[in-house]
């Protein structure tokens, strides 16, 4: 059988009820890199040379990037973000990275080697503009100090970052211990194992280690950062942080005042009834020493998954955690659990909150810790934020999805630039 795409990164339209089949990106030329492909589009149609690149670097998913979804993402939902970047007279470039679950250092590579095509390609020499969605965001950031710190020039005025979780990412744990456990004992099965195992796999990958701030490895683990997060903050530190001499922007798909979502912390989220995980239970985050996950499997032993002095996050003001196009019901983190359980039961799970929040505001504009509730609650101080300039939403929307809000801002920074 095919195998369900679960992207939790790519930029997305809002979810529809039929899935629509995606069309080829009308890209005019691609940039084969070691490690990832450019795909351009010029603003006019005589052009053989980009003349004012924005470099857009894709997020973070299990497998190649698809310049057909990127495409659709930014083009067919509710803003034409590629149409009136290109009207405006830039060159889009989007990066796409063979291996998007990679370590962000690796894909980082890859986006060096975009921007030195992009210099070595262009005609004139009007400045770049460099960014990324999501886990592109932190890529293009480190790319661009890295290059800082070996003295090489990389003519970019403007950074840009969309809903990127510059200070960590959150993704339940009791989901994450529940994709562990599934994966632990019927990863094997034929036909449906890849499927249960490929969500365990990516919250396990080298870059999801670097981008929440909280990971468990196991359904017996403990709740932590990773290793690989903290190596890699280390790693961003020394060269720097952040690019100097750029304007550096951001937009957050969450909202900056203060109000989140409405999911209440402690309760049930998630449960089985069904003949293989009958009594499995996953409750949104409460502070504390909860309760997150009841893990039962038929002849399998029990699992009680608890977390220790984390915020009460689910409801956070943010950027919500992405519905997967072209899956029944458009699952998202609690609804992915609920996908995974219904495979293995053959009939629906109870799922009371499909989605919380993935990327806080906070953390998508670099104002504020998402281990501080206050912060995390709070209205955004815009003092606080390490970013220039940034943009928050008018209320929680899905993350990376591109709306005219959001566009606009972007689009009116640039041609300010």
């Amino acid at each position: 059988m095919s195998t369900p795409v679960v992207s939790i990164f790519t930029p997305l339209s809002p979810p529809e009820a039929t899935p629509r089949a995606l069309a080829a990106a009308p890209y005019d030329t691609h940039w084969p890199l070691d490690g990832g492909t450019a795909w351009v589009f010029y603003s006019s149609a005589d052009q053989t040379q980009v003349k004012r690149p924005v470099i857009l670097a894709d997020g973070f998913s299990l497998g190649k990037s698809n310049v057909d979804a990127l495409y659709d993402g930014l083009e067919n939902g509710a803003f034409p973000f590629v149409t009136a970047l290109r009207e405006q007279g830039h060159d889009l470039v989007l990066l796409g990275f063979d291996e998007r679950s990679a370590s962000i250092l690796d894909n980082a590579a890859v986006a060096i080697e975009c921007i030195k095509k992009a210099i070595d390609d262009r005609e004139g020499s009007a400045p770049l503009t460099v960014g990324g969605f999501s886990m592109g965001g932190l890529v293009t950031r480190y790319a661009l100090a890295k290059l800082e710190s070996e003295g090489f020039r990389h003519e970019t005025e403007t950074y840009i970052s969309y809903d990127t979780p510059h200070r960590g990412a959150w993704l339940p744990i009791g989901v994450q211990a529940f994709a562990h456990y599934v994966r632990q004992h019927w990863g094997g099965m034929p036909l449906v194992g890849e499927l249960l195992g490929r969500f365990s796999t990516m919250v396990n990958s080298p870059a999801a280690r670097q981008l929440l701030r909280w990971h468990i490895e196991t359904p017996e683990g403990a709740a932590d950062q990773a290793r690989a997060r903290t190596d890699f903050l280390d790693e961003l530190a020394r060269v720097g942080s952040w690019p100097t001499n750029v304007r550096l922007l951001g937009v957050a798909n969450g909202a900056g005042n203060g109000i989140g979502n409405a999911i209440p912390k402690g309760v049930s989220a998630m449960s089985s009834t069904g003949p293989v995980l009958n009594g499995t239970e996953l409750f949104t985050q409460d502070i504390g020493n909860p309760v997150v996950a009841n893990l039962h499997g038929a002849n399998k032993e029990s699992v009680v998954v608890r977390t220790d002095g984390l915020p009460d996050i689910d409801g956070a003001p943010g950027g919500l955690f992405p519905v997967t196009p072209g899956l029944p019901g458009n699952p998202a983190n609690f609804g992915t659990a609920a996908m995974l359980a219904e495979t293995l039961d053959r009939k629906p799970a109870e799922l009371v909150y499909n989605a919380s929040v993935f990327v806080p505001t906070v953390s998508a504009v670099a104002a504020g810790d998402i281990d501080d509730r206050h912060m995390l609650d709070g209205k955004v101080d815009p003092e606080a934020s390490e970013l220039d300039e940034f943009l928050c939403a008018s209320e929680n929307e899905g993350h990376t999805v591109m709306t005219e809000e959001l566009g606009r801002w972007i689009l009116d920074r640039i041609s300010a630039g």
